[in-house]
């Protein structure tokens, strides 16, 4: 049977549309299934001088070929560059029903496009973003969210909560959960035999011995020695102004929070970056860019990261996987 792959058109308003409507030619052949609305997929097609190639379904159990279907939300076409509570609540819905289907099992992966934090919370949602809302729905609570390029992978130890909140969420017990999950992950899904890890440290060259800070002295080092101690590779506290200069000895990195990891991501592959959340019963992946409502609507958006994220998912849903760099043969 063919493999499904549903994916959430994000906000309306941002450059989702434009992104999904220039990728349809450079996917690998596959069931593709939207979650979105007819109105604002036509008026991008046509303004890009594209066909419309969505074949419009109720369920994804209508897909039974190759080809791009549209579960259609609604017909609205928005604006582009303009978001709203209403661009909040359209997105909302397009992820509640893919997730939906996914946890059914009506569709064999997830990639999401770009939603806004302001506008879905202004309409309503109760979550930091996809990833929270996703475990929540699937009832776990050991989850991971891991950015990638071919040259880095970097998981997150918190994600989207403020700096000053950062510390508190830095637990021994945390760090162990997230190392053990990150290995376990990197095993099954990318064929990493004995993966390696990289702890970074929390404060400014990793504590400098407890002198700016003690969170390295009382609970990351302690967690990465217990670690250590049942053969796991892993090593840290590292001081993260340093810590990436030796990517290419480690197969990942575990960062403390979101942009002490994602800063040297974005630096070194920004157009190339995926993102994908571990410890999901189901396989999801995103592109490394937010809604672009500054260039929405102008042709200029780039649909790279949302196309290796759409080969990521692709060849996790696979038995039989293209080549690609993200993985081990």
């Amino acid at each position: 049977m063919v493999k499904k792959i549903g994916i959430t058109l994000g906000d309306p308003a941002g450059i989702s549309p434009e992104i999904l409507i220039k990728s349809v030619d450079k996917l690998p052949e596959s069931a593709y299934i939207v979650y979105g609305s007819r109105g604002i997929l036509e008026k991008t097609a046509k303004a890009l001088g594209k066909e419309f190639p969505f074949r419009e379904i109720l369920f994804p159990t209508e897909a039974y070929e190759k080809g791009f279907y549209l579960i259609n939300m609604q017909d609205k076409e928005y604006e582009a560059g303009k978001p709203s509570v209403e661009t909040g609540k359209a997105s909302i819905a397009y992820l509640g029903a893919a997730t939906n289907d996914i946890l059914k099992e009506q569709i064999d992966a997830l990639v999401t496009l770009p939603i806004s934090k302001e506008y879905t919370m202004k309409a309503g949602f109760k979550f930091a973003g996809h990833t929270d809302y996703l475990a929540y729905k699937s009832k776990v609570f050991d989850y991971l969210m891991m950015l990638m390029c071919p040259e880095l992978k970097v998981a997150l130890m918190t994600t989207h909560i403020p700096l000053k909140e950062v510390p508190s969420k830095i637990t021994y017990t945390g760090i162990r959960l997230k190392v053990k999950l990150l290995i376990k992950e990197l095993k099954e899904k990318f064929k990493i035999e004995n993966p390696k890890i990289a702890v970074l440290g929390l404060n400014p060259h990793a504590g400098d011995g407890g002198n700016i800070g003690t969170e390295e002295i009382e609970i990351i080092e302690p967690a990465v020695k217990s670690l250590q101690e049942e053969n796991i590779n892993v090593e840290g506290p590292l001081s993260a102004d340093t810590a990436f200069n030796r990517r290419k000895e480690f197969d990942a990195y575990l960062a403390m929070y979101h942009d002490q990891g994602l800063i040297p991501l974005k630096l070194l592959c920004f157009k190339k970056a995926v993102n994908i959340t571990l410890g999901l019963p189901f396989v999801r992946t995103s592109p490394d860019h937010g809604t672009g409502y500054d260039i929405a609507g102008k042709n200029i958006a780039d649909p790279s990261s949302f196309i290796e994220a759409v080969k990521v998912a692709y060849n996790l849903a696979k038995d039989k996987r293209l080549k690609s760099p993200f993985f081990k043969y």
